[in-house]
């Protein structure tokens, strides 16, 4: 089971990562934790410095904008 955090402070661009991390994680059949962080000072304490952000097995893998997809799957399947 991976472990997936996802950063930011509840915008429609954290909404649709959110939904993105579930999308591929039904599409490669993985079962996913995911934890929405909202807290300004969780999120910095992380090392994010722009959202959405998201963390696989506790490593920060993408910060600022929408992740894109194939690279999604990539730190999913790892």
């Amino acid at each position: 089971m991976k472990s997936v955090k996802v950063y930011g402070p509840g915008c429609k661009r954290c909404e649709t990562t959110e939904k993105m991390v579930r999308d591929a994680a039904a599409k490669l059949g993985i079962d996913v934790t995911i934890e929405k962080v909202a807290d300004a000072k969780s999120i910095a304490m992380a090392g994010v410095m722009s959202t959405p952000a998201l963390a696989v097995d506790g490593k920060l893998v993408h910060a600022g904008g929408l992740p894109d997809a194939a690279k999604l799957e990539q730190w999913l399947a790892a």
